[in-house]
């Protein structure tokens, strides 16, 4: 029955160009910001993990850096403790040719004592950020190594936890295997012979300090290079679960503007049948 108070199949286009427009507005926005849930509303459970993923995410890349700033510090010690390694093996050199009785005992004695100058700077030198591994004292209040966060853990819907890497200090001032300070000076070749094994003590503190604080700044380089990949794969899990899929959208956006353009035809085909039924009685 067609009416001229009530026209059904007009509020029936209307209806469905209406959804058409809003459905077309939503797939524009999925467009133009790049992102299907870009709040909670387009989709709560997928947004609320996102979320918790994106502040993940965001622990791991501060923990990555924090991890950078400590293998530096664990970097440059371990360069200091090399160098005193190579500066003990001259010291050895010498101390082998005074106890053979060959040289001038006091000028050896000098650049033993060259060398035991330039070893006390790189100890003192060997710093970064504020902290030192091969002083007594780490970082000025007592601290006796580094540590530094490795990792953010996360187990179902508790609170994530925090993994750390601890790097012990080497004390170069203080420990009683590197008296350098308090060594035989070499006044002949018996005293040089004495020297000769205080020196080897030093030389393998030195060494295995060296090798500790290599074997630190390796794992924390390990452990930033894991990081960098887990950040990858969170950030892959993340675009799968919001970014919108541009080749779909683009044709729901071609789709929704034809269906749009047939609704708008509908409502005017539907809207003309009253001047229809008002010409049965001109």
């Amino acid at each position: 029955m067609t009416s001229i108070d009530t026209n059904p199949g007009a509020e029936i286009a209307l209806r469905v160009l209406t959804n058409k427009q809003v459905e077309k507005e939503d797939v524009q926005d999925d467009i133009s910001t790049g992102k299907e849930v870009d709040k909670a509303k387009d989709a709560p459970a997928v947004w609320a993990i996102s979320e918790i993923m994106g502040s993940d995410l965001a622990g791991f890349q501060a923990t990555s850096s924090g991890l950078n700033v400590g293998e530096a510090t664990v970097s440059v010690a371990s360069a200091g403790a090399e160098q005193i390694t190579s500066l003990l093996t001259d010291m050895k050199e010498l101390t082998v040719q005074a106890s053979s009785g060959v040289g001038d005992y006091s000028m050896i004695e000098e650049q033993l004592a060259q060398k035991t100058e330039q070893i006390n700077t790189i100890i003192s030198s060997s710093g970064f950020n504020g902290v030192n591994l091969l002083a007594t004292n780490a970082d000025g209040n007592g601290g006796t190594g580094l540590t530094v966060a490795a990792s953010q853990d996360r187990s179902g819907d508790a609170a994530p936890t925090q993994s750390t890497i601890t790097v012990d200090s080497v004390d170069f001032e203080s420990s009683t295997s590197f008296d350098i300070n308090n060594r035989t000076a070499v006044t002949d070749a018996a005293s040089a012979r004495t020297a000769l094994g205080e020196i080897e003590v030093f030389l393998r503190y030195a060494t295995d300090s060296a090798a500790a604080l290599g074997a630190g700044a390796q794992q924390m380089a390990e452990q930033d290079v894991f990081l960098n990949k887990l950040s990858d794969a969170v950030k892959m899990g993340i675009s799968e679960l919001t970014d919108t899929d541009m080749e779909d959208a683009a044709a729901r956006y071609e789709a929704l503007s034809a269906q749009e353009q047939l609704s708008g035809l509908s409502l005017s085909i539907a809207n003309a049948s009253p001047g229809s039924l008002r010409s049965l009685y001109s």
